[in-house]
């Protein structure tokens, strides 16, 4: 039995020293991913103990009771250990029902948003994230404040996505036609990356978003700046048709290259003036001699390639792989401000 217990105790150092010394988790930035870090702990405890003592009476059994030499007889039969078989049926259901009962804790925990959270709207679409506030703020930026639950509620405009930031530990599938929801309360500032871990089309690895976390004071300054920059686009374009057209083409040009980056055609397409290099769909930089090619004039070829893309595909590239849903997605401001912005106007 000192053996056995020597063997086990070596076996749980070494195992222990792999999870340790291994970083196996991303720092934790949410009050959920510490809970979650204390279930993945808590089972890994439990695993390294089991680990051990069955390494050690495996050791053991194979020095202790190896066949000697020569030696062709049977072994004595063994009927069994009435209290050994009780043992080792118990002990195992207790354990698998503690850590269900923990993970179910961490989990009604982890989905309880509170009585005051922020609500922020989600929509996915291949192969971007866009947030929406309340006030009607949109965002392609998720930002958040500081100790402050968040609540997601998600819809996906096309295929199943799932958002996911690793250090805040929140996983949730996105799906068509359902409203799912997701809470997240950060820890601790910074900058993060919101990651698409649905495989999702060609552009899945692209769908990305970038995050940030500020402490509330700074946040509420952001959401309130974002709010005015809204009403002043709104008024600008408003404002067009009585002696305010510069401020109406600057505004239009902002919420093209906006609408260009939030609707995720940098994942897909290279475009020189919004910096992309994508390879996945044609580039954008000769669609006027496209547009010429396909007998079209040039707006209207650069709209029906948004809102019907497969209408003409380009040659070398497959139809029924860009989305076709930025006709339902895109506001018709967005639309327009997006085709001027890709035909350079």
């Amino acid at each position: 039995m000192i053996r056995v217990t020597v063997i086990a105790v070596l076996a749980a150092i070494v195992t222990t020293l792999v999870a340790v010394l291994i970083r196996w988790l991303p720092e934790s930035a949410s009050e959920q991913m510490d809970r979650i870090t204390f279930t993945y702990w808590f089972a890994t405890v439990i695993s390294i103990a089991i680990f051990s003592i069955v390494i050690g009476l495996i050791v053991y059994s194979v020095w202790a009771f190896r066949v000697q030499p020569e030696d062709d007889t049977d072994g004595p039969p063994i009927h069994g250990n009435t209290k050994l078989e009780i043992a080792w049926t118990i002990v195992p259901a207790l354990l698998v029902i503690s850590i269900g009962l923990v993970s179910a804790v961490v989990i009604s925990k982890n989905a309880n948003a509170g009585s005051d959270p922020l609500e922020v709207k989600v929509f996915a679409q291949q192969f971007a994230w866009k947030f929406e506030y309340p006030g009607e703020v949109r965002s392609d930026e998720l930002v958040m404040p500081l100790r402050r639950p968040v609540e997601f509620h998600m819809e996906s405009a096309d295929v199943i996505h799932s958002l996911w930031i690793p250090q805040m530990g929140q996983k949730q599938d996105v799906v068509p036609g359902v409203t799912t929801k997701i809470v997240i309360t950060p820890t601790r500032t910074g900058t993060f990356t919101l990651i698409c871990t649905e495989l999702c089309g060609l552009g899945h690895a692209t769908m990305r978003a970038p995050v940030r976390v500020l402490e509330q004071p700074e946040f509420a300054s952001w959401l309130a700046k974002q709010r005015a920059a809204g009403a002043g686009a709104a008024g600008g374009a408003a404002s067009g048709g009585t002696g305010g057209g510069t401020q109406a083409g600057g505004a239009a040009s902002a919420l093209g290259k906006q609408t260009f980056a939030s609707a995720g055609c940098g994942g897909c397409h290279a475009f020189e003036p919004a910096g992309t290099d994508a390879q996945i769909g044609p580039g954008l930089d000769n669609l006027v001699a496209d547009a010429k090619k396909a007998g079209e004039p040039e707006d209207a070829y650069i709209e029906q390639s948004i809102v019907e893309p497969n209408a003409v595909v380009v040659a070398g590239y497959q139809p029924g792989v860009m989305p076709q849903t930025f006709g339902e997605t895109l506001s018709p401001e967005e639309l327009d401000a997006l085709v001027a912005f890709l035909s350079g106007k």
